[in-house]
């Protein structure tokens, strides 16, 4: 009975038995509140499965600096082996084997280590250079159930029984395209895997063919408008495509290209012979967005060289030398004198092909009975080898009549080409952004060239006689350089032999 009570005594009350509400009603939310976040369970490597798979993907090489990763070498950009292994740790595909002080405390802390992976590499591109058909192999993490692995190895089936149900080894596999794909940036994509590469397979021994090809535009750069078009005046910007032509068939067979590429005193290289199978220029097709502004609308084409293996820098080099010949600079015999390394020993100093319109088209990998020709003379067909590899690209099925889980027909929804997170759309958002940028400047070109004085007002180049113009050399970089008078590739100062830049290395590192 609270009406005998003081104010004091009922303010006191009350005070009480709101001090006890406050605490029934908080204390759960406060709890529950700074409660600790359960920890994630450790991953265990040791109770995966493995297998080797080998992967082809594609890059564009621009935002890189190259692909080869080199421990403690920090360069201002990544390098595409390092971002690829950033994707594979994260999605926890690669058990490496590291060594002490090699793991940190996350990925991104974690040193590139290909320990216990079985990787191998095809090709080793250079910064800025793009590959549509790099490949990798290496030793991933697999759904296979790991207590029947030893009787699917004996079996070498398709699939292994697990408590009445089959494991298929491709329709039941984890989804590698697009678990690395989801993890990668979208200037490189996953395009195929293949489940089954041979016994002992390394990306870099396997390929006995490389493709390459080296996109420019004819006309180089831009031509006084006021000049007919000439193939004759050198530095005049149009190339000569048949000259070209004739200079890329000189380089076919088995030669040394000691003058066609860079030295590398490290590698300690004393063989600079390579066999190129094919080499030619091609049309890749007009552009016409800027063609009001010229009499020809400017067309693409592209060197291709197909070879069993490449110098570093080889083709760069031999790009270099071909728009020499293009522009007038050179003949096209002068392959032949770099070739001829008895009369020339020692490379004429010029400078390599821009790296941005390079790109790795494809690496073959043909069957055993193709290669039985160690040095490849006789052995590849005229048309080139025949990829033997089983790959299974984005939206493939496995390749059989059995009944799909769910688990693999989620992955084909999610893993495909065309449609909502299609790989497709990803590379349509990629062109669709370059190809506004190209509408834009080829009309702001338009623009220009409308206004003012026609072209055919104009004193032809600009007023400039031709001997007061400086020459212009093209080296498939977005402007050329302008030069002093140019002096023929026989007449300039040599680099040193290679003999002689070995040897200084090694004695440098004690190698002797």
């Amino acid at each position: 009975d609270y009406t005998t009570w003081t104010n004091p005594e009922l303010i006191k009350r009350i005070t009480l038995l709101e001090t006890q509400l406050r605490a029934q009603t908080s204390t759960p939310l406060q709890s529950n509140k700074h409660a600790p976040k359960k920890q994630p369970k450790p991953f265990d490597p040791s109770k995966y499965a493995t297998r080797l798979i080998a992967l082809k993907f594609a890059y564009l090489g621009g935002a890189y600096n190259g692909f080869e990763h080199h421990v403690n070498n920090k360069t201002p950009r990544p390098t595409i082996e390092e971002v690829l292994w950033r994707a594979l740790r994260k999605t926890k595909l690669v058990l490496p084997e590291f060594k002490e002080g090699q793991l940190g405390e996350g990925e991104e802390e974690e040193e590139v280590c290909w320990e216990g992976c079985e990787y191998s590499k095809c090709g080793r591109t250079d910064r800025g250079v793009s590959a549509f058909g790099q490949v990798i192999g290496v030793r991933v993490r697999s759904s296979r159930p790991k207590e029947r692995v030893a009787d699917m190895e004996e079996e070498e089936g398709t699939g292994v029984k697990e408590m009445g149900k089959e494991w298929h080894h491709i329709r039941d596999e984890l989804p590698y395209l697009q678990l690395l794909n989801r993890n990668l940036p979208a200037d490189i994509r996953i395009l195929a895997w293949c489940p089954n590469p041979p016994p002992d397979f390394s990306a870099r021994f396997n390929c006995r063919e490389r493709r390459y090809r080296y996109f420019f535009t004819n006309p180089a750069y831009m031509p006084d408008p006021s000049q007919s078009r000439s193939r004759d005046s050198a530095g005049g910007g149009w190339l000569d495509i048949e000259k070209m032509q004739q200079a890329a068939k000189k380089l076919e067979g088995l030669h040394d290209f000691r003058n066609l590429c860079k030295v590398d005193p490290s590698k300690q290289i004393t063989n600079f012979e390579r066999r190129i199978f094919s080499a030619g220029v091609h049309a890749a097709g007009p552009e016409d967005e800027a063609g009001a502004l010229l009499s020809l609308p400017p067309f693409m084409h592209y060197f291709e060289v197909c070879g069993s293996a490449f110098l570093w820098h080889q083709v760069r080099h031999m790009v270099a030398i071909l728009f020499l010949v293009g522009q007038g600079y050179e003949q096209p015999e002068i392959v032949d004198e770099l070739l001829d390394v008895a009369k020339n020993p020692a490379r004429p100093m010029y400078d390599m092909a821009s790296d941005i319109p390079l790109v790795l088209w494809d690496c073959i990998f043909p069957a055993l009975n193709q290669t039985s020709d160690g040095d490849h003379g006789s052995a590849r067909p005229t048309n080139g080898y025949e990829d033997a590899m089983d790959w299974l690209y984005v939206g493939d099925q496995a390749n059989d009549d059995s009944e799909p889980t769910k688990q693999s027909r989620m992955v084909l929804m999610q893993d495909r080409k065309y449609g909502r997170l299609g790989i497709m759309e990803d590379l349509w958002a990629q062109w669709r952004s370059r190809k506004i940028e190209e509408v834009l400047a080829g009309s702001l070109m338009n623009v220009v060239a409308r206004q003012g004085q026609s072209a055919s007002r104009l004193s032809p180049l600009g007023g400039l006689t031709a001997a007061d113009a400086s020459p212009r050399l093209f080296d498939g970089s977005d402007t050329p350089r302008t030069t002093g008078a140019y002096i023929p590739l026989m007449r300039r100062e040599r680099m040193e032999v290679p003999e002689v830049l070995n040897a200084r290395y090694a004695m440098r590192k004690g190698l002797n």
